[in-house]
């Protein structure tokens, strides 16, 4: 069977995208979309674009909207990824470790916003257990993301080998466990550090995340998929996240000019409350 996918429906999907969690589908996503939901159209045994667009606004079509999205969703991911995020990182923890003692022990929170299959808080938690300088201190990492399917792929911790190649092999020995028998050639994140992080669905537009103020907030290269409305409402929600001297850290693409916000610009895609 074959699919075509009318500009018309594609207005009415990109509207419905944007409208739930700010992705700008602009009309050069045309064919990935029109890719991407040929298969769950296929799947569904829906006859059209425009029969599978009124099914998904529905209740019924609940499940079905929420795969929608994992689907249109982008999750390129690696550890490691844009490193020198990590190495600034490592800079600011111990003072941030610091700072905290002096309210009993000490504590660090810090938010991976788009967090995917998991390479990135990972990461972040390696980075901040390696910068801690030996202080026992309480460390909570909250990763989220509007995909369902990369969630449950991040919480098993379980990378195939070519996915762990950018890990220092000190790191990896002192972090990963290798696999055995069916799980040859395979590392998982061990237990210490995935108890560090929570993984949780949430969609990026609705109201902030409750609970204790965040030290540090990761945002990379999700931003690049909103408007400058979308990216400005967000930038200014995470300033209200954030502990008073907290990060922002963004992608090495992205940038917050133009953007009205409170935040002093430290480096490229580095910023401070």
């Amino acid at each position: 069977m074959i699919l075509e996918l009318r500009d018309t429906e594609f207005e009415k999907i990109s509207r419905l995208v944007y409208s739930h969690c700010g992705i700008h589908l602009h009309d050069g996503k045309k064919e990935l979309v029109k890719a991407r939901l040929s298969k769950r159209i296929r799947e569904g045994n829906f006859k059209s674009f425009a029969d599978y667009y009124d099914y998904v606004k529905t209740g019924e079509g609940t499940d079905e909207f929420i795969a929608m999205i994992d689907s249109l969703s982008t999750n390129l991911t690696s550890f490691f990824r844009e490193d020198g995020h990590f190495r600034a990182l490592s800079r600011i923890v111990p003072a941030l470790v610091r700072e905290s003692g002096g309210r009993g022990r000490p504590r660090l929170r810090l938010w991976s916003a788009g967090c995917s299959t998991g390479e990135e808080p990972y990461t972040m938690a390696i980075t901040a257990l390696e910068s801690a300088q030996g202080a026992c201190a309480d460390i909570r990492i909250l990763a989220t993301d509007i995909s369902t399917r990369v969630l449950k792929k991040a919480a098993q911790g379980i990378y195939p080998a070519d996915r762990v190649k950018s890990i220092p092999p000190d790191l990896l020995r002192k972090y990963f466990q290798v696999g055995q028998g069916n799980w040859a050639g395979h590392y998982r994140v061990k237990r210490d550090v995935r108890d560090i992080v929570s993984f949780e669905r949430f969609n990026l537009m609705d109201p902030p995340v409750p609970g204790d103020p965040f030290d540090v907030i990761f945002c990379r290269n999700v931003m690049i998929y909103f408007d400058k409305k979308t990216q400005e409402g967000l930038v200014n929600r995470f300033h209200g996240r954030l502990a008073r001297g907290g990060y922002l850290f963004i992608g090495h693409s992205e940038s917050l000019t133009g953007l009205s916000h409170a935040f002093q610009y430290l480096e490229p895609s580095v910023y401070r409350k």
